[in-house]
């Protein structure tokens, strides 16, 4: 007999709109208080400065907007879990426009502030079943939703690392709606129930192929806190690099997840 199909994830859409605005206004406030030096300050991100990442987080609400004033699809044709992958492609696209933007606009906490102004009208407009023709195919606006906790997490991470000291913080329920996204966009890409991936308190999942257990403590266990995950599934950490400053923790054979990370990078 076949396993059965796991159930899809679902989000409560009040919360995630409140948790994209909470992340949002976490990197607004900051931005405003960033001076030119920090500003000018490389990043993680290849030749990307701070002023470039910050332009980049208004890009996360930004294209809700430019999404929201085109035509809607007729029907669904993407998925959730498929988002992930869809992203890379995008990239270098993404990084031409992130520097356009910081060069158009020199105040970043005011061009952040108009954005956000617009987006909120744009929520107010349009119910969470208004369909999108986004890059992972047409998607309802909740869905999409979601995906802006990983763009406002992943880039709030790279900011701290970038400026010393800065210190933003995270809304709980952006970091978990991100999190639990990338844990099952991994179980989707390597479906199969032969090991646990665990990332407390906020998402545990079973993927790759092989024997299935089915009580007691599975033979292959991954356990990772929340940014390490974070940093893995999106390329800022390899595989090697947290075994070797133990930020995982790695137990039976099938429980090298090096060929499979990252997931968007």
């Amino acid at each position: 007999m076949p396993p059965a199909k796991k159930r899809t994830r679902s989000y409560d859409p009040a919360k995630i709109r409140t948790a994209v605005l909470a992340q949002f206004g976490n990197v607004r406030a900051t931005a405003a208080g960033l001076t030119p030096e920090q500003l000018a300050l490389p990043t993680r991100l290849g030749d990307w400065t701070v002023r470039d990442l910050v332009a980049h987080v208004g890009m996360s609400l930004a294209a809700v907007s430019r999404l929201t004033g085109l035509p809607e699809p007729a029907q669904q044709d993407g998925s959730l879990l498929g988002w992930p992958a869809a992203i890379v492609a995008d990239a270098p696209d993404i990084a031409a426009h992130a520097r356009e933007l910081a060069e158009r606009h020199p105040d970043p906490a005011a061009h952040l502030a108009a954005v956000e102004e617009r987006f909120t009208a744009d929520l107010a407009a349009h119910p969470g079943t208004r369909l999108l023709a986004t890059s992972a195919g047409a998607l309802p606006l909740a869905d999409y939703l979601v995906t802006r906790t990983v763009e406002l997490v992943v880039h709030t991470d790279d900011l701290n690392a970038a400026v010393p000291g800065l210190d933003i913080p995270y809304d709980r329920q952006a970091l978990a709606a991100c999190t639990r996204l990338l844990a099952d966009a991994l179980a989707a890409k390597a479906p199969g129930g032969s090991t646990e991936v665990r990332v407390p308190p906020y998402a545990v999942v079973q993927c790759v192929q092989g024997p299935r257990h089915t009580r007691g403590t599975p033979p292959n266990v991954v356990e990772t806190d929340p940014l390490t995950w974070i940093r893995l599934a999106t390329g800022r950490l390899t595989w090697a690099e947290a075994l070797q400053d133990a930020k995982v923790s790695a137990s039976g054979e099938r429980a090298d997840l090096s060929a499979l990370l990252p997931l968007m990078a």
